[in-house]
């Protein structure tokens, strides 16, 4: 999932015994920012090759891209049978699938198979016809997908299904790779997987880190700012990336459940325990739209989100306390 709106960080205060220190690189096709606090730059860059090393190791085992891996024997196998696959791998579907669930096929792990029939590069100059939409969406269904929990494998049912993480992968990746550094002694940090970002412990002076929500309407200001720790921010929008047809606007990210474009919405900031869980609930907040997504999201207890719609007016969900910008 692209990630149109960027949560920009406040600045870090001077250091005390430690450092931060931090690394931009591209991994799994995007942007990653990895920051941590560190003794000295030697010990900070070993901590980030760390995390470099285990984000690439997800890479290899949820690519869709990669002819050798498990997710793509998966696919290739859907209609004939069952694939074994790693205990891992199975987990991660297995907890897609309940999302699917929890929103009501707005997130839905199968949706790999819908033809791209919408078009986000200037050369799109027509709706695609009802039946193209609907043809679009007739091999996704995330109740199809059969999971068996003693083989660990992993059956599409119909040729031509798919599964695939790009809603949910780089959230994934950066949950691992926070707790590998975790389990290595690093004492806080940040990954930040192209908005989906993990935080852990505080800056070297005692303070919190902070995130500034950036207005889509003007990139240059932001809507307050709110302190985050041990916890998963991810932002999604579409302000960049849309068609208009009768004047109306429709994003690049599409209800797997309909074939057509959310729309109504600018940009989704979820927080949450988990970056793979926040990454899943941002997507399915854009599709399920303002008054449904906020209702879902108050009723999942340590969630919060932050929602702009397409007139630029700001929506909260029950337990946020944003510090407003003056």
């Amino acid at each position: 999932m692209l990630r149109a709106l960027l949560i920009a960080f406040l600045a870090v205060s001077p250091a005390r015994a430690q450092q931060p220190f931090k690394r931009v690189l591209k991994l799994m096709g995007s942007r990653f920012e990895i920051t941590v606090v560190a003794p000295s730059k030697q010990q900070g860059e070993a901590w980030i090759d760390l995390a470099v090393g285990e984000i690439s190791r997800i890479e290899k085992l949820i690519s869709s891209w990669d002819p050798n891996s498990q997710t793509s024997e998966i696919n290739r196998m859907a209609g004939v049978q069952p694939v074994p696959v790693d205990p891992e791998l199975f987990g991660l579907i297995k907890r897609a699938e309940g999302i699917s669930r929890l929103t009501d096929g707005a997130f839905d792990i199968t949706y790999a198979s819908m033809d791209k029939i919408w078009k986000f590069d200037g050369s799109m100059t027509e709706m695609p016809s009802e039946a193209a939409i609907r043809e679009s969406v007739a091999r996704v269904g995330y109740s199809k997908l059969i999971l068996d929990q003693e083989a660990h494998s992993v059956f599409l049912p119909e040729a031509g299904m798919k599964i695939g993480f790009g809603a949910i992968g780089k959230g994934y990746a950066a949950d691992r790779a926070k707790a590998l550094l975790m389990e290595k002694g690093v004492p806080a940090g940040i990954i930040n997987a192209s908005g989906d970002m993990n935080t852990w412990g505080h800056q070297p002076d005692g303070k919190p880190w902070q995130v500034a929500i950036t207005n889509p309407m003007d990139k240059l200001k932001s809507f307050g700012t709110l302190p985050i720790s041990d916890q998963a921010v991810v932002t999604s929008g579409n302000y960049e990336k849309y068609v208009t047809f009768g004047g109306r606007r429709y994003t690049h990210i599409i209800d797997p459940r309909s074939g057509y474009p959310a729309t109504g919405i600018l940009s989704v900031t979820v927080f949450a325990p988990k970056a793979e869980l926040a990454d899943a609930l941002a997507t399915s907040v854009f599709v399920m739209g303002v008054a449904t997504g906020i209702d879902r999201i108050d009723q999942l207890p340590g969630i919060a989100c932050i929602i702009v719609d397409e007139n630029g007016n700001l929506h909260t969900s029950k337990n946020i306390q944003l510090k407003r910008t003056p």
